[in-house]
């Protein structure tokens, strides 16, 4: 299989492929897709964040159709291999076929989601294709938080039809996804001189994973049960007295590891007893889940300064108690997590401890409910709560007319639709925030290794996608 520049959508994908665009850097490409437009005197639209709107008039025998939505991100994820010189600010990506599959030369390939922008291009590009009129919307930032469509306006669109072409697969559609809130959890710390033995308490062991598709395993959340053994041991050794605590890495992984220093004038040995127990305690909970866990205490330097043990309790105790983790699957789909809190990362800096949550449901009452939830409990021990880019989910419709469509299609083709639900974050859900009554499908090739140096996009699944599209297009009259 070839990579063919005869065709329009492999031709597309070279063009946007010599242009530099990670997150935040989409303002070329955004300008690509605006002169584009002007060449083929279509009416456009480039917002502030460099999202573009490009609005292609109905075919011949279409004009009484309903509209529909395409819609695919610009940006990419930028990585390479180590030993690769490669500058993701101004250098092309090096393209190269191997048995079927196109790759880039020792960096990510950006078929996420370059394979759904030259999709488009080519089908605006084409004035035989059969379609309603569409509304081509290339968002910006989805590789960071789905910022660029957050940052849409729904008077940009008139359709209540929405193609997403990036999630594809091929031979399935995704059905359903959650809306996602980051909290900033925050509390100010005051500091008292100390002469008290010390200790580090660690976390280590755990396996982690990503808070949408993982978070149903019950794995342990290294930040959650490093709070939970200190607080079951200032219960027994009151006097304890927190200097630092830092654990996680992501906002949106299960945290793995996690440590807290802190002072006590409790007898060593008991201390150690009942942590020992403790720590037995939690391995037997994880044991068929996270069999790997680890908890210790060790002996450290004295340390000099560490937080009053008023503000220590009312830490631990709040910790202790946070709702976290997974808290309600669907009755619709079986396995689905639709509703779920992570605890991701934890630090204290400039006199202030932080906790970064992550907060999905695909129902947005759901997600109210949880927020709801961290506000009433926070402050009761001290803490401030934020809520930042907050975005809407896209739950599970049984009767869809477009995936009907889209159902019909492969069938023809000997191939039965799968149906794939996620707990994880869609532009979908943003357009469904937008307008209530929107009928999603996602399509598009297969692909593999997205977001890493093996990245590679089917060049025979992107050709048969390609065909797809168009089909769906023109029986969606």
């Amino acid at each position: 299989m070839e990579f063919d520049l005869n065709k329009k959508y492999c031709y597309y994908f070279k063009q946007i492929s010599d242009i530099p665009r990670g997150s935040r850097n989409e303002k070329a490409i955004s300008d690509y897709v605006v002169e584009f437009a002007k060449k083929h005197n279509y009416r456009y639209i480039q917002d502030d964040v460099y999202n573009v709107i490009v609005y292609r008039p109905a075919s011949k025998g279409y004009e009484d159709s309903e509209p529909i939505i395409l819609q695919a991100h610009m940006d990419m994820v930028c990585e390479k291999n180590k030993d690769v010189e490669h500058d993701f600010e101004k250098d092309p990506l090096d393209l190269y076929v191997e048995d079927g599959w196109l790759k880039a030369r020792g960096t990510t390939l950006g078929a996420d989601d370059g394979q759904g922008v030259a999709y488009m291009l080519a089908v605006l590009d084409d004035e035989n294709i059969e379609a309603p009129a569409l509304e081509c919307a290339f968002t910006v930032m989805e590789e960071i938080g789905l910022f660029g469509a957050i940052a849409l306006k729904k008077e940009y669109f008139s359709a209540k039809r929405y193609i997403n072409l990036d999630s594809g697969g091929e031979i399935e559609t995704a059905v359903t996804s959650s809306g996602g809130a980051r909290a900033l959890i925050k509390k100010d710390l005051h500091y008292e001189d100390n002469d008290r033995p010390s200790y580090r308490l660690e976390i280590r062991g755990l396996k982690g994973g990503h808070s949408a598709s993982c978070i149903h395993l019950e794995l342990g959340n290294a930040i959650i049960l490093a709070a939970r053994a200190l607080e079951e041991l200032r219960t027994q050794f009151d006097d304890i007295r927190i200097a630092d605590f830092n654990g996680g890495m992501k906002f949106n992984a299960i945290p793995r590891e996690a440590d807290i220093t802190f002072s006590t004038d409790a007898d060593p040995e008991k201390l150690m007893k009942a942590a020992e127990q403790i720590f037995r305690n939690i391995s037997q909970e994880l044991q068929y889940s996270d069999e790997g866990f680890n908890g210790k205490i060790v002996p450290t330097d004295i340390l000099p300064k560490v937080v009053t043990q008023k503000e220590t309790a009312d830490i631990l105790k709040f910790m202790y108690v946070m709702p976290n983790g997974f808290q309600h699957k669907s009755m619709a789909i079986e396995g689905l997590t639709v509703a779920s809190l992570n605890a991701g990362v934890i630090f204290i800096e400039n006199g202030q401890l932080v906790i970064n949550d992550l907060i999905r449901s695909a129902i947005s009452s759901h997600g109210d409910i949880m927020i709801h939830q961290l506000e009433t409990l926070c402050p009761l021990f001290g803490f401030r709560f934020e809520v930042h880019d907050r975005y809407y989910g896209w739950d599970y419709t049984k009767d869809s007319k477009m995936r009907q469509i889209m159902t019909q299609v492969l069938k023809e083709r000997g191939i039965d639709l799968k149906e794939r639900a996620t707990h994880g974050g869609l532009e979908c859900g943003i357009f469904k925030g937008l307008i209530p009554d929107l009928d999603i499908i996602t399509l598009g090739p297969i692909s593999k290794g997205e977001h890493t140096p093996d990245e590679r996009l089917d060049l025979a699944s992107f050709d048969r996608a390609y065909g797809d599209l168009l089909e769906v297009l023109k029986r969606s009259k």
